[in-house]
């Protein structure tokens, strides 16, 4: 029998010689700049379970020691069947609450050298199978019934639906038509205006004059006009002319952004403009060049 002194003893010893390691693991599994408080956290957590196991380990102890008084109370007719006394019977070695009562009762059913015994069906199972006839009802009803869930059918749909609002319009297909409409709002321009300043001026002028890339004032483009035509290619780039793809460094509005800024320059006219390069656009259609 395992007294409490010596369960306090052990727990202690298991205390003592487990938790300086743990919290020596929480400070040097992680990187030295790694936040403090994700090591505070492990700390707290390994501190936790140490708790946990010395409370089984008394806990045990405690069941060990007062085993003969627990089963003299377990045995009074007045607790012995009830539902507590079942709980208590756990406790002392008696199985009954989860197994059900044996009875070894030999029935008249014999089949083939093999005999039938009346003993009641493990508690577990009847309470288990009572949840599972609670638990179809309360479906059907709700369900099927009273309509007031998604059947696997429609939630996947909806789940669809909503996944579908975080895919960017033509993802990363160059091909893929777009029908985006150039930005007006002042906030916007102003912020492709600051992007263009940033990332486009370098190669196109600070007017957009052009410099080693096109001129972006006049009505001539080298691969197509049009806000659609021109987001695309800031996005993808343009492979061996020097035009980098933007994907990964600009978000999608920003790119558009920067397109519908570039479209308001149009008839300008900077000064020193570069010569016209490309095609020019029909009257009166939307163009942009990159």
């Amino acid at each position: 029998m395992i007294r409490p002194r010596q369960a306090l003893l052990a727990a202690g010893a298991v205390l003592l010689a487990i938790h300086p390691v743990l919290a020596q693991t929480a400070a040097t599994s992680t990187p030295a700049a790694a936040d403090s408080t994700y090591a505070l956290v492990w700390f707290l957590l390994s501190t936790l379970v140490l708790m946990g196991m010395v409370f089984l380990v008394l806990f045990v102890a405690l069941i060990s020691w007062m085993k003969p008084q627990l089963r003299q109370l377990y045995n009074l007719p007045t607790v012995h069947d009830t539902w507590s006394g079942q709980v208590l019977g756990l406790l002392v070695g008696d199985a009954r609450l989860v197994q059900g009562d044996v009875r070894d009762e030999v029935l008249d059913h014999d089949y083939d050298g093999i005999r039938e015994f009346d003993n009641d069906l493990p508690p577990w199972w009847k309470w288990g199978f009572a949840f599972t006839v609670v638990f179809a009802i309360s479906y059907v009803t709700y369900y099927h019934v009273m309509r007031k869930g998604l059947l696997q059918g429609a939630e996947y749909a909806a789940e669809m639906r909503q996944a579908a609002l975080f895919v960017p319009v033509g993802g990363d297909d160059p091909n893929q038509v777009t029908t985006y409409a150039a930005l007006t709002a002042p906030a916007d321009l102003s912020s492709g205006k600051s992007i263009f300043a940033t990332n486009c001026a370098p190669c196109h002028g600070a007017n957009a004059e052009g410099k080693v890339g096109p001129n972006l004032t006049d009505e001539f483009w080298l691969h197509g006009g049009g806000v659609n035509n021109l987001y695309k290619t800031i996005k993808f780039g343009i492979n061996g002319k020097g035009m980098v793809a933007w994907k990964g460094k600009l978000s999608g509005k920003q790119m558009l952004q920067v397109a519908s800024y570039t479209l308001s320059l149009q008839g300008s006219k900077p000064a020193n403009p570069k010569a016209p390069q490309g095609e020019k656009e029909a009257a009166g259609k939307p163009v942009a060049k990159l």
